[in-house]
């Protein structure tokens, strides 16, 4: 399902940033070379997720999901000088990609690449975040969203990509993968500990506050 026409998506686009060189060869890049490029953030939530972090102004970030490493980037563009974010990706067939796109940029001194699984991984990340990007399995949504919940510091922000799951979570009969997002979703708005909102942002962006 797509939300908005071609041409509003094009009006959104004009009135904002632009994307920088290196995002654009990162965007050009995995739509040649990559299965499945669609998991890409791309440019409108890019500047949606950097908005978001240079408002926040982060010292610490997690992303579960490196992908290709454009909504790494986009997070770094908001961290503070010293800050870091810790990004986690279990593709390891990505990595030699993925370390030749940072290395391009600034920020490649504030990123820390973990691959392996991010179940085992989050444990051993000795932070406090200021923001968790999770946009990895959808089945461990709620696994990931456990973990970090008490790593995230009050006011800090989780955000958790493609929560409307191309509009399925619509469907009175839905399959194992909608009944996945929409259990979750139930979840997260049942959570006491946060205040919450879904903007439909490409294929829907869940925004929680740690109270």
């Amino acid at each position: 399902m797509e939300f908005i026409s071609d041409d509003l998506k094009s009006y959104l686009l004009k009135y904002c940033d632009p994307e920088d060189d290196l995002l654009k060869n990162i965007d050009r890049e995995t739509n040649l070379k990559v299965s499945m490029p669609r998991m890409l953030s791309g440019h409108y939530q890019g500047r949606v997720l950097s908005m978001l972090s240079k408002m926040i102004k982060p010292d610490r970030i997690l992303e579960i999901g490196t992908f290709t490493g454009y909504a790494t980037l986009c997070l770094a563009e908001g961290l503070n000088a010293n800050g870091v974010i810790h990004t986690i990706d279990i593709n390891a067939e990505l990595e030699d990609m993925v370390r030749a796109n940072f290395a391009k940029s600034p920020l490649n001194g504030n990123i820390v690449y973990h691959i392996g699984n991010a179940v085992r991984i989050i444990p051993e990340i000795n932070e406090v975040f200021d923001i968790v990007f999770i946009d990895a399995d959808k089945k461990n949504n709620g696994t990931y969203y456990s973990l970090v919940i008490d790593k995230l510091r009050s006011g800090g922000v989780i955000i958790i990509d493609n929560v409307l799951w191309s509009g399925k979570v619509l469907d009175e009969k839905t399959d194992t993968n909608t009944a996945i997002i929409t259990n979750f979703n139930k979840m997260v708005s049942e959570d006491q500990r946060v205040e919450k909102l879904i903007l439909p942002v490409r294929d829907g962006l869940f925004i929680v506050r740690k109270k």
